[in-house]
């Protein structure tokens, strides 16, 4: 499989002002398999430590940041001897030892010829107390679960993945129906590594949604054992509820729909501790489609994404029928899908920060809002062909400089202020 996030690697490698790195990313999005491949394709050694329930590297860290003497230490843990410029030291599963974390600062100020690099989960990483996080010191990337051009390479698709980045439009319409079924097939697997490379290997469907259940299963142990002992029940309470908040034609978050009488003091603590840990992506309403947009921010209303469509569709139990199968597969349940799948290819290439937008009166609603190229871009979402769409023709027409993208299953056209993109082309 590939990972554009290599390239961002590689970047920072020759990057002469390079400090050491975080690879930031929820739990199993491929951090450890980024990290072994960069230092497999671009270093002659590589200096591996797992940092999980290992109290030899746990003493190394936590007696001073003598910088030399971890160096020593390490190159005995790893059985490498690492040396400045040829070798990637990687501390894996990082969070277990958080002075390891606030020892990249030591790093950077008396070794910054030493290439060092840290992967954890971000329940770990952002949420420990006493620790000082080496802000100002490092350097961070975020990994995502794979995107759609992603997903193609790993199903051997890699002309069509071509293609998308070449932005031909018009081979892409040749293609319309090839690349509908392969968008199908990503709305089941989602971007998972491990879901992908089964399926990828072994077409299976069956397996895939044991190991999307597996991944659920694995975050909802991970709740009791870092969240807040009394913010538990919460947050199991928001993150089951997500199927049937996206579900449904608002997708606004309701508290209402955790329990009768919930409000927003309730769950406030759980749902920050979802989004910080990045299996929960946080879309606040914006009031005003003007720059800059975080000043019209609507601190009171906001959408929750997940962190995978194919996560999402495991946690709902969608059939395979219905999204491999079906003509009605992308307008099935009131669009929530096609927004999770746009939210991630977006997120995944670095778009935000992101919004979306409601007028006052609740009659003009827009899918998603960002600043693009110095200026407000609204972006709408349509699961089908089907795009009529009164709320962006009003604000169109109230704002004659504006221009717009519409995601939609239509070739690409430009229109006036508006463009039409295919989904597959997010």
């Amino acid at each position: 499989m590939e990972r554009t996030a290599i390239k961002q690697l590689i970047k920072w490698k020759n990057n002469p002002k390079r400090k050491p790195l975080i690879v930031n990313g929820a739990r199993q999005v491929g951090k450890t398999w980024l990290l072994h491949e960069f230092a497999h394709k671009e270093y002659a050694k590589e200096a591996y430590i797992y940092c999980r329930k290992n109290e030899a590297a746990r003493k190394v860290f936590t007696q001073d940041f003598d910088t030399d003497r971890i160096l020593m230490a390490l190159r005995a843990l790893s059985g490498v001897d690492i040396t400045p410029g040829d070798t990637l030291i990687i501390l894996d599963e990082v969070q277990d030892i958080p002075e390891a974390i606030e020892s990249l600062k030591y790093f950077c100020e008396n070794v910054p010829e030493y290439h060092i690099a840290v992967a954890g989960s971000l329940l770990g990483i952002s949420m420990h107390a006493n620790v000082s996080f080496p802000v100002g010191k490092v350097d961070e990337i975020n990994l995502y679960p794979m995107n759609f051009e992603e997903f193609l390479m790993a199903k051997g698709e890699v002309e069509m993945c071509k293609v998308l980045e070449a932005r031909d439009f018009d081979l892409m319409t040749a293609l319309h129906d090839k690349y509908i079924d392969m968008l199908r097939q990503y709305y089941y697997v989602g971007g998972m590594p491990e879901a992908v490379k089964e399926n990828a290997e072994t077409g299976a469907l069956h397996e895939v949604r044991r190991i999307q259940k597996s991944i659920i299963s694995g975050y909802i142990r991970d709740f009791s054992k870092h969240a807040p002992k009394e913010q538990v029940p919460r947050i199991k309470m928001v993150w089951n509820s997500m199927p049937s908040q996206l579900f449904k034609e608002n997708k606004k978050f309701i508290y209402g729909a955790l329990r009768n009488g919930a409000r927003a003091n309730d769950f406030e603590l759980a749902i920050r501790w979802l989004v910080d840990a990045g299996l929960l992506y946080k879309v606040p309403r914006c009031k005003k489609a003007a720059l800059p947009l975080s000043i019209y921010e609507d601190l009171s209303a906001f959408k929750l994404y997940m962190l995978d469509i194919g996560l999402l569709g495991a946690m709902a139990d969608v059939d395979p029928v219905q999204i491999i199968v079906n003509d009605n597969a992308f307008v099935e349940y009131k669009g929530g899908m096609t927004e999770q799948y746009v939210l991630q290819q977006m997120t995944s290439k670095g778009m935000g920060p992101l919004y979306y937008h409601t007028s006052s009166d609740s009659r003009l609603e827009i899918d998603f809002l960002i600043q693009h190229e110095g200026n407000p871009l609204p972006i709408e979402v349509k699961a089908s062909g089907n795009v009529r769409a009164n709320s962006l023709t009003q604000l169109l027409e109230n704002n004659p400089d504006l221009s717009a993208v519409r995601y939609s299953m239509l070739p690409y056209k430009v229109q006036g202020q508006l463009t039409n993109i295919p989904l597959y082309a997010v």
